[in-house]
């Protein structure tokens, strides 16, 4: 008899991964989601990008504020005699009361090499902090944030200059890719679920968006880390005269004069060691502009130093 699969996902990068668990034929009972939330512009209410995608394929879909103390949705969720369940950024928490109604539990794809990087911002952190690698650990949820065992890691290689917008599509793909490998070595049996070394965790707190704000008497390596790891949401910014400037792609250089200082008209900007020459940037209200098209009409120039502004 065919396996009931339960799927819980909500952003763009949840889709690759339930596109392909559909495409290889298993039988995905219900898709839960967060429901629809007001769009920044004209505060429509938008449905996830999953719930989206779930409603072209003629998916059951589910939207529950919470599971906590919800027990119709226990009930519900009893009812489906799920086999096992995948999780791919749902952003909700699971109660503990939930985990036995799946027979082979609820297994969550996790975007970084765990114990590394627990929690909310995984692909932004390991950039941010200029990690070589990172990969999708599958990982058994249990009634701790990512601290479940773990039968596969699947890695990647963090290429230089990447930024979090497109290691989150590489991770997606891979996770793709493997699905359907994790998915069988679950129900035959075959996965190995071993105990992660909780001495050596890391946490990936939530981005603030205040994090974004660059501090010129950083290393330049660091605010390259921040520029990507912090694209293309919040971004890395600077103030000059009461106007954001988002730096939307920029490149280490190794000159040096006071942090803060415009070393040439070509934006190459002196930080606390090093310097960075900004490639791309987009002025508050603006579109974005490569840097050539933004110095024909900036201010900022030559010999202007940002932290006098």
């Amino acid at each position: 008899m065919q396996k009931k699969i339960g799927f819980m996902g909500t952003p763009n990068f949840a889709i690759p991964i339930l596109k392909n668990i559909y495409q290889n034929g298993y039988e995905v009972s219900v898709v839960y989601t967060q429901p629809p939330s007001k769009s920044n512009r004209g505060q429509k209410l938008e449905k996830s990008p999953i719930h989206s995608f779930a409603e072209t394929i003629n998916f059951n879909v589910r939207t529950p504020d919470n599971l906590k103390n919800n027990k119709s949705e226990y009930e519900y969720f009893k009812n489906l005699d799920l086999d096992l369940v995948i999780i791919v950024a749902y952003g909700i928490i699971i109660p503990k009361e939930f985990l036995p109604l799946s027979k082979e539990g609820f297994i969550n794809l996790h975007a970084s090499i765990l114990p590394q990087w627990r929690g909310a911002a995984p692909i932004q952190r390991s950039i941010m902090s200029q990690n070589k690698e990172t990969g999708i650990s599958v990982m058994r949820i249990n009634e701790k944030l990512d601290e479940g065992d773990i039968s596969h890691i699947f890695k990647i290689n963090i290429e230089e200059n990447e930024n979090a917008e497109s290691l989150s599509e590489k991770l997606s793909a891979l996770a793709s890719e493997k699905i359907s490998e994790v998915i069988d070595s679950i129900i035959d049996k075959e996965a190995e679920f071993k105990p992660q070394d909780h001495s050596k965790a890391t946490y990936a707190k939530k981005i603030d968006k205040t994090e974004g704000l660059i501090d010129w008497n950083d290393k330049a390596e660091n605010i390259i880390g921040k520029i990507n790891g912090l694209f293309p949401y919040p971004g890395g910014y600077f103030i000059y005269k009461g106007e954001r400037y988002k730096i939307l792609k920029a490149q280490i250089c190794f000159n040096k004069d006071q942090p803060g200082k415009v070393l040439s008209n070509n934006l190459e900007i002196s930080c606390g060691k090093n310097s960075i020459k900004i490639l791309e940037i987009q002025r508050e209200g603006k579109k974005p502009q490569n840097i050539s098209q933004f110095i024909l009409g900036s201010q900022i120039k030559k010999g202007t130093n940002l932290f006098n502004v």
